[in-house]
């Protein structure tokens, strides 16, 4: 008997949820086991200076989910979405413990090299994404992919708060529980996600299948290369603000694990309720493009305004922060999935977050320097980069299809 697509829905969610904890642990940790910790041969690797090992290593995540998702999302169009979500969560409870194991080893190569197989194994939220999208009609496309981003924003909540309140535990344990989120995530899908009926790559070669099967043909597409420039800018802005936030907190305010972990609640716990109650009654009212720039625009201001900020008004700022990301981010899937899914809704997913992860990389390398000469610069140029994206869409609003789809 196959499950009802509430139960899909549910299943993909709860994916998600410990998927996304098991991601979020390590985020509160990083910059203060770098910065404020003990000297140890890993955070001072060839005499360099910790915050450029850090840029290092938040950038080398991303690089590996950017290789993932370009690929991932695309062979599950053809391969079958349970067959390529479990191997690819197997990898990561590899990666995390091999992650755990370099920090025993005080060795920053091996612990490069273990975030980077992590980050490749995890461009698997993009299968998570077309399993929700293709639940409609039976449940609606927006709304579907609307609770799924509430579950992911629900285990960057509870992530960083464990992941703070666990680093005193040992830095390496938080990693290893990582791992557990991941093999806990593993077995849900074993045991509650159906195989694909349609598998039609199961002959090809898998090399060949790789070559062509990858989310970035769809930039040959000129539809659909606005939306993306937009997003490109925006998730660049986004990734800065991420990415650097937990470094101004300990620049600024001495910050540890804990408070950092606070901060991050105070984000995340507004992007839940956006994102679960009201992204889809916005889209339905007046439509992504329309609620994207708003949601650009409000969001370049909130992030000029925050580095000015004292202590407790940067926690009303991160809040107000939090929901205008969870608007803007459940409308950009929502609005490729309307209009660009018959291209193939793997493809349009791994394409969304390969897009994100290849910003992350960036912004992670640039910011890494220019931290050192103050963390405030990298948030502005967030800031700027999130403005730049939303005039960017203005200038192209009209270019995009005009068939954009409401809540159907």
């Amino acid at each position: 008997m196959n499950p009802s697509p509430k139960m899909v829905l549910f299943t993909v969610m709860l994916v998600g949820l410990i998927g996304t904890i098991g991601i979020a642990l390590p985020y509160p940790v990083l910059a203060p086991y770098f910065i404020d910790y003990p000297a140890n041969e890993l955070t001072h690797f060839l005499g360099i200076h910790p915050k450029i090992l850090l840029g290092i290593c938040l950038a080398t995540y991303p690089l590996g989910m950017l290789i993932g998702s370009i690929y991932i999302g695309a062979l599950s169009d053809g391969f079958g979405r349970k067959k390529v979500l479990m191997l690819s969560l197997l990898g990561s409870v590899v990666g995390y413990g091999l992650t755990a194991w370099a920090i025993y080893q005080e060795s920053f190569v091996f612990f490069v090299l273990s975030r980077f197989l992590t980050g490749v194994c995890e461009g698997n939220i993009a299968i998570a994404r077309a399993i929700a999208a293709e639940l409609h009609p039976a449940i609606d496309r927006t709304r579907a992919l609307s609770l799924v981003y509430a579950a992911t924003y629900t285990g960057w909540l509870l992530g960083p708060v464990l992941g703070g309140f666990l680093m005193v535990y040992g830095v390496a344990n938080v990693f290893i529980l990582a791992g557990f989120g991941m093999l806990l995530s593993l077995i849900l899908v074993v045991w509650s996600i159906k195989p694909d009926q349609a598998e039609q790559l199961d002959d090809t070669p898998f090399w060949q299948a790789i070559r062509k099967n990858n989310s970035l043909t769809l930039l040959k597409h000129a539809d659909i290369r606005p939306i993306f420039w937009f997003y490109f800018l925006y998730s660049m802005g986004l990734n800065a603000f991420y990415d650097f936030y937990p470094v101004w907190f300990v620049d600024y305010f001495q910050a540890g694990g804990t408070t950092i972990a606070w901060a991050t609640v105070c984000l995340t716990a507004v992007m839940i309720l956006v994102s679960s109650l009201w992204v889809d009654k916005v889209q339905a009212r007046y439509g992504e493009i329309k609620a994207m720039l708003f949601g650009g625009a409000v969001l370049a201001i909130l992030l000029f305004v925050q580095p000015f900020q004292g202590w407790y008004a940067t926690f009303v700022l991160f809040a107000l922060v939090g929901g205008t990301i969870a608007m803007t981010n459940g409308m950009v899937p929502s609005y490729l999935s309307h209009q660009f899914g018959h291209l193939g809704q793997g493809k349009v997913m791994g394409l969304q977050t390969s897009t994100f992860c290849i910003t992350n990389v960036i912004i992670a390398v640039v910011g890494g320097p220019l931290s050192v000469i103050d963390s405030k610069w990298v948030l502005l140029l967030g800031a700027v980069l999130v403005a730049s994206a939303t005039g960017y869409l203005w200038r192209h609003r009209h270019d995009q299809p005009v068939t954009e789809l409401k809540s159907a």
